[in-house]
């Protein structure tokens, strides 16, 4: 790709470090936003609502609240009081490199630039078009096409499901305003982001540079093709364009951050399956998409069909919408609900006519992770889990992995020449009628990870309550069978039918040789 052209963002150069220095020195961090607004105020900005935080500002020209109004309220503030919050370095340098411009005899910001609470501490500034920090009311209405968005809630979780280990290289498909890429920078020997949008890499640029990241490799282009030649990565995260919308044509309608432009779902469906080509062994691909629900088959073998040979994956359903749904929340990310009536509903009618062709029942989102592990007999687990999950959840999704490949190297008999342990933060609770002598359900929840719940018998509760990896797992069970007056044998054939399970959904971990 030939160098990106000039598009009227932010140039960061030399100096960007002191305007860094300068924003912290003014508190103008998470902590320090949260600090000034108050958790209302702070919540609604946090929403794109900015009404609580201009009256939590009234009367308040300190630093701090200077920063605010330019960057994140997008109001003109007159040049001495810009001064007052910027040191005069880092004022030259924001106006030297683009991030502030001359408007009369006020200073405005050319970008919005919001603070964001980085791991273990560390304070970013996110990068995107002004007001597209977050999403608003008004959605995209009036926007230019190649228009480019902040964090929203798909890139914070794409972010923290992200496996997070120290790996070469590592690919930011598709990156935006670069906020996977400025993960992946802390952990990676080298980050190589693309995105089709010269906009967005220009942007993504800005937020590594202002949030004093290792610089990152930029690529213009579709899909895998920027990176065609060069070697495998590590890590592959995508928060794509993955939106299933009807085709517009030429016309420039598009929102670029949102539309792929191939139909249906199969620019998800691409992304999959062609990613195994440019993953090192053990190499790990994470991404959000979208899939169909099409009438007549079933979409967990439909989209489990996507993974390519050699890899493991893990695809979890996190929502379903039906088509109106699915269609309603996309129209209004657009701002169609704020134009002509009739547009909307003819907007509205070319949605469904797209469906109805695809014979396209519902739309579900979720998360898709692939291992290249090279294995002839992969594991392919599809879930609809809509329930709660607690994030991080990077471990967890290692953990998963391992599991499996624990699972697939042992077979029934060897299961139980294993120890095991009983997983940090399981619980066990018993259900029954008030006064009776012996409960009616077992039950063991996990307080971390998932948070799965299983419904256990007599044996596998008492199984895994014995798991504290003194004994092998074929011991505890005849140890079992002794205190029932079962025959361990028989107990013994049937272990596995409850022990798979309780390993692959992360009850039970197996111990270390």
């Amino acid at each position: 790709m030939g160098p990106v052209t000039n598009t009227g963002l932010p140039t960061p150069g030399p100096g960007t470090a002191r305007l860094r220095e300068a924003l912290l020195a003014a508190s103008f961090t998470a902590d320090g936003l949260a600090e000034l607004l108050g958790t209302p105020a702070h919540a609604a900005l946090a929403r794109g609502e900015t009404v609580p935080a201009r009256r939590a500002l009234r009367g308040d020209e300190g630093p701090l609240a200077t920063l605010v109004r330019l960057f994140l309220l997008q109001d003109a503030v007159p040049r001495a009081r810009a001064a007052a919050a910027l040191p005069a370095t880092a004022l030259d340098t924001a106006l030297g490199d683009g991030w502030l411009a001359p408007d009369g005899d006020e200073l405005r910001a050319t970008v919005d630039a919001r603070p964001y609470a980085g791991p273990e501490g560390r304070h970013w500034w996110i990068v995107s078009d002004l007001g597209c920090a977050v999403g608003g009311a008004a959605g995209a209405a009036g926007r230019r096409p190649d228009v480019v968005l902040g964090v929203g809630g798909a890139s914070a979780t794409l972010a923290q499901l992200t496996v997070r280990e120290p790996v070469g290289r590592a690919l930011d498909l598709g990156t935006g305003s670069g906020v996977q890429a400025l993960h992946a920078a802390q952990h990676a020997g080298h980050v190589t982001a693309t995105d089709v949008n010269p906009r967005a890499l220009r942007t993504a640029a800005a937020t590594l540079a202002l949030s004093g990241a290792p610089a990152a490799s930029f690529r213009q282009g579709s899909l895998f093709e920027p990176v065609d030649d060069e070697p495998g990565f590590d890590l592959i995260v995508s928060n794509p364009p993955f939106v299933i919308a009807p085709p517009t044509g030429d016309d420039g309608t598009a929102l670029t951050y949102r539309e792929g432009g191939l139909g249906g779902d199969e620019l998800c469906r691409r992304l999959v399956k062609q990613s195994a080509a440019h993953l090192t062994d053990g190499g790990w691909c994470q991404l959000l998409a979208n899939w169909q629900h099409v009438s007549g088959e079933d979409w967990r073998e439909r989209v489990a069909a996507w993974v390519p040979p050699g890899c493991d994956a893990w695809i979890v359903q996190r929502e379903r919408q039906d088509v109106t749904e699915y269609a309603e929340l996309w129209l209004r990310d657009a701002g169609a609900h704020r134009g002509d009536p009739a547009a909307y509903a003819a907007a509205y009618d070319a949605w469904l006519d797209e469906f109805a062709a695809r014979r396209t029942e519902a739309v579900g989102f979720g998360w898709i992770t692939l291992r290249h592990t090279g294995t002839t007999d992969p594991t392919i687990t599809v879930e609809d889990w809509p329930h709660s999950v607690e994030q991080p959840l990077g471990g967890g999704v290692r953990a998963h992995f391992e599991r499996q490949e624990f699972l697939r190297a042992n077979d029934d008999a060897a299961l139980l020449r294993h120890r095991y342990l009983l997983a940090d933060g399981i619980v066990q609770e018993q259900l029954g009628s008030p006064g009776a002598e012996d409960p009616e359900h077992v039950v063991l929840r996990q307080r971390h990870g998932m948070l799965r719940a299983r419904a256990m018998d007599t044996v596998g509760a008492g199984f895994a309550g014995g798991c504290d990896g003194t004994l092998v797992a074929g011991a505890i069970v005849d140890a079992i069978a002794h205190l029932l007056g079962e025959d361990p044998i028989t107990l013994r054939a049937g272990a596995a039918d409850w022990l798979r399970p309780l390993v692959e959904q992360g009850f039970l971990v197996p111990e270390r040789p």
